[in-house]
């Protein structure tokens, strides 16, 4: 089964969009996932990981919750 993190930058205040991302990844694919667990972090980071691997990062993409779960389809 599939792993996700989402790494999200705490005094940024980023909570919410990682919150936002994890419930749109458990409504979307619920049953075929493992996990989708929150890890906190600094400096600004929003990275989303499937199986260790990245597939969004804030540093390179537009922030965007529709496009973060289509990127997770194509990888499941």
């Amino acid at each position: 089964m599939t792993e996700i993190e989402i790494e999200y930058c705490v005094p940024c205040g980023f909570l919410s969009r990682a919150a936002d991302v994890q419930h749109a990844l458990l409504s979307t694919f619920g049953e075929d996932l493992e996990a989708v667990t929150l890890r906190t972090g600094d400096h600004g980071v929003f990275v989303v990981r499937v199986d260790g691997e990245v597939v969004f990062d804030k540093a390179e993409d537009e922030y965007d919750v529709d496009g973060i779960v289509r990127t997770v389809r194509r990888r499941l």
